[in-house]
């Protein structure tokens, strides 16, 4: 098992750099700057209440457009995390969340199986927020799950502001990860009949 259940990563691309360190055992600290501001505040959400200390660095062509620093953060992200589980002795496994954001109501569910699954059940109402372009959302989700290797569905019941629901996605998508990656002392092993993931 990684005892101290961290990571520490670098991405250098001819499009992008991404400096990240996670710590899964931590308490929300930590700070994220990138050049894109609407995924600042969402990394900013996601460590707070994934209770996990994060510290995120990027920079990459946004003179283009926000597309590729916000899929290279979802590929480190998604190592990283993977990473920081180690080889999952202990570990819960499963997590899962609904979360209510005024009119919304997103669900998200996680599975840390190795095996890299996004099941997508949202519309997004708006093709921008601020500046930001909404479908680059899908694009992170997508890299995250892929590099953690796991299964991660999202499903929006309802909502109409498309800040509210990406913010809601992004919370959720943090308490399930909380509650996957946690040590459950009656776990023996690999939570797998199995015996491996």
């Amino acid at each position: 098992m990684n005892e101290k259940r961290s990571s520490h990563l670098e991405r250098k691309t001819g499009e992008t750099q991404i400096s990240l360190q996670l710590d899964l055992d931590g308490n929300g600290s930590g700070g994220v700057q990138t050049q894109v501001p609407f995924m600042t505040h969402m990394l900013e959400l996601f460590k707070k209440h994934g209770f996990f200390n994060l510290t995120i660095n990027g920079e990459g062509d946004v003179h283009v457009d926000d597309h590729h620093l916000t899929e290279d953060i979802g590929i480190v992200l998604g190592q990283a995390l993977r990473q920081a589980v180690g080889d999952k002795q202990g570990i819960r496994r499963y997590g899962s969340f609904t979360m209510p954001m005024d009119e919304t109501l997103v669900t998200v569910a996680v599975d840390l199986s190795d095996r890299p699954h996004l099941e997508w059940k949202a519309d997004l109402p708006a093709e921008k927020v601020g500046t930001f372009d909404t479908e680059n959302v899908h694009e992170f989700f997508w890299k995250l799950a892929l590099e953690a290797r796991m299964n991660l569905h999202i499903v929006v019941h309802h909502g109409s502001n498309t800040h509210h629901i990406i913010e809601a996605m992004f919370k959720a998508t943090a308490r399930a990860l909380d509650e996957a990656t946690q040590i459950d002392p009656r776990i023996e092993g690999i939570m797998s009949t199995k015996g491996s993931l």
